[in-house]
């Protein structure tokens, strides 16, 4: 009797029609959420602009003579800024090529031969964010003043003191690159995750280039944007710095203006206002550098190669 009345097998649940996207509701989705993307923006660039505009206004508006740009005029004729500011290009310069000497061969070896350190190279390249400033400075000079009386005269005593020079302070140059190591790292590993190294090495060596040249032709022009990147955190980190020069007794650009503050407020405030001028200026001609291929997704970009 149970087999007569055996139960029907449950009918399979009707799929949920998925909802059709058409043109107007796809426009009108992106219309909900622009208020508040707008409103954002809007909070972003009041915290912005808000005190760029206080630091403009400060230096053109003088009491009792209104608007006047004297300030401005004085910034090529004030003593040691051009000294002090050709100092800092020079320092960003030198951080600049050292560290990325030091990270790209190191991060594509990374890549293709031990990916497995990736977490361990990572956490030593992010120890810089987690030390203090003076904590860093205070070991640098620990080093620096290390030595005892009897090695003035040997090499390693004098390589002390000539990476001490005031003209160029190549301390400075090794202190900015390890705090230069988390930005340059991450930058650089966004850039290898776009590519196929793997793929770019083994093509350019069966084409005969050794490692150098496969490298330098095969890697290096696809990390141009990632390149590009580094190089203007790493301009904008050594432009900006200030406590590691100050309490080392050197006097690039930021201590330059913070020593003029004192006496020349306006001075001070027009010399910022034209250093944020010109970083802006050195990032649009990084950018402009890095070109508009490397823009491009992987899928765009993927796409471009299979089409030819």
């Amino acid at each position: 009797m149970a087999r007569l009345t055996e139960a029907a097998p449950a009918a399979a649940p009707e799929a949920v029609p998925a909802p059709v996207r058409t043109p107007a509701r796809a426009a009108a989705a992106p219309a909900r959420r622009f208020p508040w993307r707008g409103l954002t923006l809007a909070l972003a660039g009041l915290y912005f602009l808000v005190p760029l505009a206080a630091s403009v206004i400060f230096t053109v508006d003088v009491p009792a003579q209104g608007i006047t740009f004297e300030a401005y005029g004085k910034i090529l004729s004030a003593d040691g800024f051009a000294t002090s500011l050709l100092l800092s290009l020079g320092l960003a310069a030198a951080t600049i090529a050292l560290v990325l000497l030091l990270m790209v061969p190191a991060m594509v070896a990374l890549r293709l031969g031990a990916p497995r350190l990736r977490p361990v190279v990572e956490t030593v390249c992010s120890l810089p964010l987690v030390v203090p400033p003076i904590a860093f400075v205070a070991g640098i000079g620990t080093v620096l003043r290390w030595g005892p009386d009897h090695l003035a005269a040997t090499p390693f005593f004098q390589t002390f003191v000539a990476v001490q020079n005031p003209d160029f302070p190549v301390v400075l140059v090794l202190a900015y690159t390890v705090m230069a190591l988390p930005f340059v790292y991450r930058a650089l590993d966004a850039g290898l995750r776009a590519v196929d190294v793997r793929t770019l090495v083994e093509a350019a060596r069966s084409c005969g280039a050794g490692p150098v040249r496969a490298l330098l032709l095969a890697v290096l022009p696809n990390l141009r944007r990632a390149l590009m990147n580094a190089a203007f955190l790493t301009l904008a980190l050594v432009l900006g710095e200030f406590t590691v020069a100050q309490l080392l007794g050197f006097g690039p650009f930021a201590v330059w203006i913070v020593g003029i503050s004192g006496s020349q407020a306006q001075l001070s405030v027009a010399v910022s206002v034209l250093s944020l001028v010109l970083t802006w200026i050195l990032l649009l001609a990084l950018a402009s550098l890095g070109g508009r291929d490397t823009t491009a997704s992987p899928t765009a970009r993927q796409r471009t190669t299979l089409r030819k």
